[in-house]
């Protein structure tokens, strides 16, 4: 019975910028849970790519390429999927960038795109989704934060602000759709191993400050995010709402 707790089939879920990295992780985590994944990404290619290889190990996975930035771009991609009968049951809102520049140096236009990739669009893109979750009277929404959602580091202002943002939007989410069967949470990852951190883990100071200030004395790997993730996503989590953990190798809980 504890099993079947965290038993995702039947269920589907849409996960954004999953193509590669950290949203790739969560995708392969919950279709291996037995969740049908809607793929998403800016780029149909790689999207495809990433589909065929998900199906060859076994997966049952969809497409949908859209921009979450683009509010015209992310309404089209629901009403195509209310088109096809497929309902969104699990959303993981995991699309983001990074972009690191002191802020006297920060252009307000840089600034604003991380905000609307990294924030607004976690608000746009659940928001469809609740939508249509609230008329089938559950759903879960799992935004991605950061260590950032609570603590600053220098020459990342926007991403700070974004994932704090996360972590509020989260307790927003839960605060007005809890009664209506949805269950809102986040995920805060510690320092992964990723594409997009791969300047950080090339910069031997950077890494060793990573692993000095982590109690594990590590870099995080992305599929060690599926089980929080699954988690979330299951029937494990029904009295679970507006909460964030942290996957971060016990970084924020030490000095």
């Amino acid at each position: 019975m504890s099993l079947a707790l965290f038993d995702l089939t039947g269920r589907t879920a849409l996960v954004t910028g999953s193509s590669r990295g950290l949203g790739r992780a969560f995708a392969e985590g919950l279709a291996g849970a037995g969740a049908r994944v809607i793929l998403n990404g800016v780029d149909p290619d790689r999207l495809a790519q990433a589909a065929e290889e998900m199906r060859a190990s076994g997966f049952d996975v969809l497409t949908s390429a859209f921009d979450v930035a683009d509010e015209a771009q992310v309404i089209a991609a629901f009403d195509a999927l209310d088109g096809q009968g497929v309902e969104v049951d699990i959303l993981v809102n995991n699309a983001g960038i990074q972009f690191r520049k002191p802020m006297l140096e920060l252009e307000t236009k840089d600034w604003q795109r991380v905000i609307d990739i990294n924030l607004t669009a976690a608000f746009v893109v659940g928001r469809e989704a609740a939508r249509r979750m609230a008329k089938r009277g559950r759903g879960k929404i799992i935004n991605i934060g950061s260590l950032t959602s609570e603590l600053a580091r220098a020459t990342v202002a926007p991403y700070t602000v974004a994932k704090g943002g996360i972590k509020m939007l989260t307790k927003a989410m839960a605060a007005e759709w809890g009664e209506l069967g949805i269950q809102a949470n986040a995920i805060g990852p510690g320092y992964m191993v990723t594409d997009m951190n791969a300047p950080l883990l090339a910069n031997p100071q950077f890494d060793a400050w990573v692993k000095g200030r982590t109690p594990m004395r590590r870099w995080g790997l992305p599929e060690e995010l599926a089980g929080t993730a699954i988690y979330l996503a299951s029937d494990a989590s029904n009295y679970v709402s507006g909460q964030i953990i942290y996957a971060d190798g016990g970084m924020i809980s030490v000095l």
